[in-house]
């Protein structure tokens, strides 16, 4: 079962990128491209390859077989 969190943000975004990398899932933000054309992450639904994606309160992200993650303010 994938690990279900939810994760403060105190600006008004943060990008996909930053998130897998602040998160832990990615070592570096320049492993975001690699990591998304390998693994499927999905956006409130609708799967999602673009780093730069602005993430905002009420986000929801599955990162397939690793976690979930909903956005919530600071």
């Amino acid at each position: 079962m994938q690990n279900s969190k939810k994760v403060a943000i105190s600006s008004e975004f943060i990008t996909l990128g930053q998130l897998l990398k602040e998160e832990g899932i990615i070592p570096t933000g320049g492993a975001a491209k690699w990591f998304l054309r390998e693994h499927e992450v999905r956006v409130n639904g609708e799967s999602e390859a673009r780093r730069g994606r602005k993430l905002r309160v009420g986000d929801q992200i599955e990162i397939s077989g690793i976690e979930n993650v909903e956005i919530v303010a600071e």
